[in-house]
């Protein structure tokens, strides 16, 4: 006699895996009750897509309301999180400018990836995962574009590249390849040095699109290159 399963029920939820970049690559994480730290998400209503939900969480759970990029990550299936059903859990990629932390809710902060706290059920892979998936996407797409500010040097550019990547980048290589694809463009513009020291005013730049262009088709299909670091990525290069 067969007996009945443990979880009769299947269920989908999101979760949403924040990124922006300061000085460093962060993730966005609220407090559950019982002080444990969490990705922002939850059910999918009746009637809502995924991404529907996923944008409906970051609101309520972590006050984002401006997302430069969304993306699927991966969905997995977890009998061992909730007591009742079998969770199906789709996991998403949110990339955010930098914005000001007093917007966020009192019970919300961002975290270094590289030093995260202990995360509910299990979810810290799925940071891991989402900064693997962020550090391949820069080698063949423009998605640095919903990362950067509007308006920026290549020096700027070459440290948000940096914080992703874990490794130096040339701001004259960066610029001169994404240049070449299309990718950034000068605005006309040029931003005088900053102290005392005089200079070059710098020429300040600015995305093509402000939508996922992937320009580099063949790169996306190549394996990560080995080296110093978890699967490090190859920065865009000629």
């Amino acid at each position: 006699m067969t007996s009945a399963p443990r979880h009769p029920l299947a269920a989908p939820v999101v979760n949403a895996v924040v990124l922006r970049v300061t000085d460093r690559l962060e993730t966005l994480l609220w407090h559950r009750d019982g002080g444990v730290w969490s990705l922002p998400g939850g059910f999918v209503r009746e009637g809502e897509s995924l991404d529907e939900a996923t944008r409906r969480h970051l609101a309520s759970k972590v006050g984002v309301t401006v997302v430069g990029h969304l993306e699927q990550l991966d969905t997995r299936a977890s009998a061992g999180t909730h007591p009742e059903l079998w969770l199906l859990d789709t996991a998403y990629v949110a990339l955010v400018r930098p914005g000001p932390d007093d917007a966020l809710p009192p019970d919300t902060a961002w975290h270094p990836v590289q030093e995260l706290p202990p995360i509910a059920f299990g979810h810290a892979g799925a940071v891991h995962r989402a900064h693997d998936r962020l550090r391949g996407k820069l080698s063949y797409s423009n998605v640095a574009f919903a990362l950067a500010p509007e308006r920026f040097t290549l020096r700027e550019l070459a440290a948000l590249y940096e914080a992703v990547l874990g490794y130096a980048v040339s701001p004259t290589n960066l610029g001169r390849v994404l240049g070449r694809d299309g990718l950034i463009a000068p605005t006309g513009s040029t931003r005088a040095p900053a102290g005392a020291g005089g200079g070059r005013p710098a020429i300040e730049f600015a995305f093509t699109s402000d939508t996922l262009v992937v320009s580099r088709p063949l790169a996306a299909f190549k394996p990560p290159a080995r080296g110093g670091g978890r699967d490090r990525a190859p920065a865009p290069s000629a």
